[in-house]
């Protein structure tokens, strides 16, 4: 899987569980040198990271006998290296979204197109309700292929009675996750001789898919094992809530309009359940960052309906020097680009804000648009806000790393963090009420989100065993 959130170890898992240092080491190296010895002496490049680290999967799955391999695909699918798999068992298409598009392209069409290219001849493939034109080319894909491609009944259909399938992980887009998961499973256990879990109707390749639905997988009664694998799952950094005392951390690695929109979803049904508290006793921060081509500024408009008192945005480096923590390092940019980034991010959220002060009687008077760039003397770091006269106003403040956005919205109330220094280190208004307001408040609730590396670096940062 990719990317990982706090160890490149997290890619290669056996049984649910990243491989240990000394097997990474093992095959690092095994597999390095032999592509050195023997790549063309002309063309003398190594592969890049990712195809590396897709090389090195498959040969630990192989060396180490696993009976299944679950390979989820980089970007895209039809190009990506994961692909060279000529006769999988079964292949999965889950919801799509629009991501990647300097890649993939920029309609849900050229990207499904994109993932249609894992479909193989004869194997079958499962995808989950699509708007009805990239559900169109998902089916000419597999026809052109000579895929028999279904579709998964809704997670109800395989609920009898009033039983009901918990899932370990929240939010009600999982449930489609969870149904695709259970037709992949049941598709790997019936190939392997297990009986009495719905037969699927083969749809004979010469079938023209074309101007028809796609056919209906049937649904089958679960098995207890699955029903206990769907209740125990855990995925870091996807709908996880971090509780430490009156600080709650709301982790999830949304990056794309539709997983933004589930995002606010779940946390306004497992955090704001209640209205917001006028007394200022519980303060609402969102922290905040997106990478590549991505949309920022529509991301942010979806979560203005949270009510967020800060919005904090920073890179996902956790210190302003990554020298000695080469999990998070990104090579393909610089601090000044990222910090760059943030700054706009910063001016499109007060831009936001100031449009829907209008309309909102939550918001007083709308915020004045501008920057302010302020050297730290103390601490030589840079801490950068909009100047606001009301700092309750939800003023958005830029941090150069995640530690000291970390330990600003945390206050000290946070075990796992330091308290921020005292003196110097956010000369600006906004952030000193801030910091009064964050260490009075009875509840803190912290939405984090827009970036898998940026969870993953906070992660780090909140539950340091993750890092051993």
């Amino acid at each position: 899987s990719s990317p990982h959130l706090v160890q490149v170890r997290e890619r290669i898992r056996i049984n649910g569980q990243p491989i240990s240092k000394d097997l990474f080491n093992k095959y690092f190296w095994l597999v390095y040198n032999r592509l050195e010895e023997t790549k063309d002496p002309v063309h003398a490049s190594m592969p890049a990271y990712f195809r590396f680290l897709t090389i090195m999967a498959f040969h630990v799955f192989l060396q180490e006998k696993v009976d299944l391999a679950v390979v989820e695909v980089g970007i895209g699918g039809a190009y990506d290296c994961t692909n060279i798999i000529r006769a999988p068992v079964v292949c999965g298409v889950s919801a799509l979204g629009i991501d990647h598009t300097s890649i993939l392209g920029d309609t849900m069409e050229k990207i499904a197109w994109q993932k249609g290219g894992i479909f193989k001849p004869g194997v079958p493939a499962f995808t989950v309700a699509q708007p009805e034109r990239p559900l169109e080319v998902l089916r000419e894909r597999a026809q052109e292929r000579k895929c028999p491609l279904y579709l998964c009944p809704e997670l109800d259909e395989f609920e009898e009675g009033c039983r009901v399938l918990e899932l370990g992980l929240a939010g009600a887009h999982q449930r489609s996750n969870a149904a695709l998961a259970l037709q992949l499973a049941r598709t790997w256990l019936q190939r392997h001789g297990c009986q009495g879990l719905g037969e699927l109707k083969e749809v004979p390749p010469s079938t023209e898919l074309v101007g028809r639905l796609v056919p209906l997988a049937p649904a089958f009664r679960p098995t207890d094992a699955m029903i206990q694998g769907l209740r125990e799952t855990e995925w870091l950094g996807r709908t996880q809530v971090l509780s430490h005392g009156p600080v709650t951390w709301y982790l999830d690695g949304a990056h794309t309009t539709s997983s933004i929109q589930a995002c606010v979803r779940w946390f306004r049904q497992s955090a704001l359940n209640q209205d917001k508290l006028h007394d200022g006793s519980e303060v609402r921060v969102l922290l905040f960052n997106a990478t590549g081509d991505r949309d920022t500024a529509a991301l942010l408009k979806l979560l203005l309906p949270c009510h967020f008192d800060y919005a904090v945005f920073c890179p996902n480096f956790t210190e302003v020097s990554v020298a000695n923590n080469a999990d998070q390092q990104n090579f393909n940019v610089t601090l000044e680009n990222v910090l760059t980034r943030c700054l706009e991010n910063q001016r499109t959220w007060t831009r936001l804000l100031e449009e829907k002060g209008g309309q909102d009687p939550w918001l007083s008077a709308p915020l004045r648009v501008g920057g302010l760039l302020q050297p730290s003397p103390a601490r030589g770091s840079l801490l950068l806000v909009p100047p606001a006269l009301r700092p309750l106003n939800s003023p958005a403040l830029v941090f150069p790393c995640l530690a000291q956005a970390l330990r600003w919205v945390a206050q000290g109330r946070d075990p796992h963090l330091a308290a921020p220094a005292a003196s110097g280190a956010h000369p600006h208004p906004a952030a000193s009420s801030g910091a009064v307001l964050l260490r009075e408040a009875a509840a803190v609730r912290v939405l984090v989100t827009g970036s898998l590396h940026l969870v993953g670096g906070v992660l780090r940062l909140l539950d340091p065993a993750l890092s051993q």
